[in-house]
């Protein structure tokens, strides 16, 4: 129930449809009542005058209209209360769904290097789904259910109290002993869990990489790992639902010894004369109403775990706190020239694992660096934390002499632009990505950016130009087009620093020298670091930064470094282009 009471909370906004349907279940509860009352009146008239008393017949149609006027109301009360919880459910839906997708949104980088896509997603589906058709069955159905049980208990008290007390008793201890079950339900329940998450994980990634899939032929293998999963589930299951009925067997045969020696009472206190048809009819009617919900509890408990154990993935994800949050007070960056300096930089990963060890470098504006260093050495971790992805274990980074950390996020991103090695593009259309970044720019800026980009003449020649769909990650496009709609994309972005993972490396030569074309237009008069690939891009840069271990082996242009014994000096030496070079090249990232 405490899971129920925190999802109320934590919907609370939604609390005009939470009110609406209570008021409507309790107005439909006490009505409910109302029928087993006419029932007694109608069967004791009846027996008087079977007996020979005098009965107004009219009293008959009345109380027959009664019963027909409280029919009509808890129909046209049921189905108000219906709309209003169906609302319930979507709204609570929606709002789940989006406080969940902001929340991840807000969640760093080790958060997603730790997770699979496919298990967010699946995650999302079955937590948020699982708990909002509980709190539609709930609003629906429970809460009818509990009043009713109540309502039937305070007229049973004044009525017939050995048989309000027996049930006071009986709905306690068959609620005790249903959770009791509930423990070993759960316990099962996460393995399940962990096993569909990872099942569908699995299958959405291979549905995003069908073209490997297919390549390697592994359509068999990725089959069979579905099934071997399915399988895992339905035998936890299995095991699962076994004891589980077996409890139910147990519960549902206490009660209907419960109620035997219930009905039996009814029956000999009639007997006895102390009840008339009419009471009979009543009290059976009454206790008939009260064990609607016993017998229902059962479902109403195993759709409460469920949710629990939706909701327990569902909070445990919105309970994460974002390592790196905005300090009070972030005031907005403002660049003027675009000087980034890291001073004694250092960083670790939650593991303790240590990447960067007292980095000290800066870019002056309007010049290239270039970071070099073998795969692993921490390049791609010193943009990432340029642009506060994650957080620093020590030192201070600085753009235009203001630390970073003293700035919104929002603000310092929105001066950094990044074209990634491979093209991240959105399914859409050309447009759509190209102002990504600037949802508002015109149709005259979107063409500037693609024409300063090299993109212009193969966007024109596709069928809708600009509102061409590319499909997802742009699948339509060649990796050339692709590159040059990221380019523009950060063209359009306009922003004064440029981070550059080089996009060339992966491309032929003529996409090569396309892509790079609308490279040199990029970097123009921009601050710009480069995750170089290629021995041309280093020397033509300004500034050249060496990492090994952790720690700057060298910095200086291309022509001092060239002349020392030292990682550029070593990446010159391997141009011959024999085995062991490509090897050695290889390790570095770098292709000649």
């Amino acid at each position: 129930m405490k899971d129920i009471v925190k999802i109320i909370r934590y919907s609370w906004s939604l609390k005009r449809y939470y009110l609406i349907t209570g008021a409507f279940v309790l107005i439909g509860s006490i009505l409910n009542q109302a029928t087993p009352f006419f029932l007694k009146f109608i069967v004791d008239a009846l027996d008087q005058s079977r007996r020979g008393q005098a009965v107004d017949p009219r009293l008959l149609w009345w109380l027959l209209g009664g019963i027909l006027a409280v029919n009509v109301v808890l129909t046209l009360i049921q189905n108000i209360q219906g709309y209003y919880g169906d609302m319930l459910g979507a709204k609570l839906n929606s709002l789940l769904s989006q406080r969940y997708y902001t929340h991840l949104l807000k969640l760093p980088l080790e958060y997603y290097d730790n997770e699979v896509a496919g298990r967010i997603t699946s995650r999302l589906e079955r937590s948020i789904i699982t708990v909002s058709q509980l709190m539609v069955s709930f609003a629906n159905t429970f809460i009818g259910f509990i009043l009713t049980a109540l309502v039937t208990l305070v007229i049973l008290a004044f009525i017939a109290w050995p048989l309000a007390l027996l049930l006071g008793i009986l709905f306690p201890f068959y609620i005790w002993l249903t959770s009791l079950s509930s423990k070993h339900w759960q316990a099962k329940q996460g393995p399940i869990n962990t096993a569909t998450d990872i099942n569908n994980g699995r299958f959405i990634e291979s549905v995003n990489q069908i073209r490997v899939v297919k390549s390697f032929a592994q359509e068999l293998a990725e089959g069979q790992f579905f099934r071997s999963k399915r399988r895992e589930i339905e035998q936890r299951t299995s095991g699962q639902s076994v004891e589980w009925h077996k409890y139910d067997i147990l519960r549902r045969l206490g009660l209907s010894v419960v109620f035997f020696g219930i009905y039996a009472y009814i029956i000999l206190e009639a007997f006895r004369g102390r009840y008339t048809l009419g009471d009979v009819t009543l009290l059976l009617q009454l206790v008939t109403t009260a064990q609607f919900p016993l017998f229902g509890s059962s479902f109403i408990v195993e759709a409460i775990q469920r949710a629990q154990a939706g909701s327990q993935d569902f909070f445990s994800v919105m309970d994460m706190e974002p390592s790196i949050k905005d300090t009070p007070g972030a005031k907005t960056l403002q660049v003027g020239d675009g000087r980034v300096e890291f001073k004694n930089v250092k960083f670790a990963y939650n593991d303790g694992k240590k990447v960067l060890n007292g980095i000290n470098f800066s870019v002056d504006p309007g010049t290239k660096l270039a970071l070099v260093g073998e795969s692993g050495e921490g390049k791609t971790t010193i943009t990432n934390l340029l642009l506060r992805f994650y957080a620093l274990s020590s030192g201070r980074i600085s753009i235009d002499g203001t630390d970073v950390t003293t700035v919104t996020q929002a603000s310092l991103r929105q001066h950094i632009a990044v074209v990634f090695q491979e093209p991240a593009l959105f399914s859409g259309t050309v447009r759509d990505n190209i102002a990504y970044g600037q949802p508002e720019a015109t149709t005259l800026q979107v063409t500037a950016a693609a024409t300063a980009a090299n993109a212009l003449g193969f966007i024109e020649k596709l069928p809708q130009g600009f509102d061409t769909e590319i499909g997802e990650r742009g699948v339509k496009l060649s990796g050339g087009q692709k590159q040059r709609v990221a380019i523009a994309r950060a063209i359009l972005k306009d922003a004064p620093i440029l981070i550059l993972d080089e996009a060339t490396s992966s491309l032929d030569s003529r996409a090569e020298h396309e892509v790079q074309a609308a490279l040199d237009q990029l970097m123009r008069g921009r601050t710009t670091i480069i995750i170089a690939h290629r021995l041309s891009t280093i020397a033509s840069v300004d500034k050249i930064v060496g990492i090994k271990a952790g720690k700057i082996a060298e910095t200086g242009t291309p022509a001092e470094l060239a002349q020392g014994n030292g990682i550029y000096a070593e990446l010159l030496a391997l141009q011959n282009p024999t085995a062991a070079n490509k090897k050695r090249l290889k390790q570095y990232d770098i292709a000649r």
